[in-house]
C-alpha cells in the first residue's frame, strides 16, 4: 500500500513536469537534450516499483532509464488527449477517467485510487477537526 499510495502522489508531479515541459519545446526546439542526458526524475521510484514487482533491489540503469522514457511518453499522450477532451488549457480528472474508460484494469485502478484518495482527504479533514477541538479545550 505504501509504494502504491507513494506512486499515485509521483504521477501528480509527473504531469506537473511534463506540461512544463512542454511548453519549453515550443519556444525552442533546436536546443533540445539527447534523452540520454535528460535529467532522470523519477529513477529512485522506479527503482523501488521495479523491486516490488520482483526485479533485483539494484536494477540495471538502462533498465530504469527505458522505463521512465516509456512512462513519461506515456503520460505525455495521455495529458496531450486529455487537453483535447475538457476544457481548453485544462486537465481534469474526469478526461482522464474517460480515455482509460475502455480499459477494465486502468479503469479499476483509477476509481481505487480515487476512491483511496477521498478517503485520505476525510481522514485528514476528520484528524485537523479533533486538533482543533483538542487545541481550544486545552486553551479553556
Amino acid at each position: 500500500r505504501h509504494l502504491k499510495s507513494h506512486c499515485a502522489c509521483s504521477s501528480n508531479r509527473l504531469v506537473e513536469v511534463i506540461i512544463m515541459d512542454d511548453d519549453s519545446d515550443k519556444e525552442d526546439e533546436t536546443s533540445q537534450e539527447p534523452q540520454a542526458k535528460r535529467k532522470r526524475l523519477f529513477t529512485r521510484e522506479l527503482r523501488c516499483m521495479m523491486y516490488g514487482f520482483g526485479d533485483d533491489s539494484s536494477p540495471y540503469t538502462e533498465s530504469v532509464d527505458l522505463l521512465e522514457d516509456l512512462v513519461i511518453e506515456y503520460v505525455s499522450a495521455m495529458t496531450l488527449k486529455a487537453l483535447g477532451i475538457g476544457k481548453k488549457g485544462r486537465v481534469h480528472v474526469e478526461d482522464l477517467v474517460f480515455l482509460v474508460r475502455k480499459d477494465a484494469k486502468k479503469y479499476g485502478r483509477v476509481k481505487e485510487l480515487l476512491m483511496m484518495n477521498e478517503e485520505l482527504k476525510k481522514a485528514r479533514k476528520a484528524f485537523d477537526q479533533d486538533n482543533l477541538i483538542k487545541e481550544t479545550a486545552e486553551e479553556k
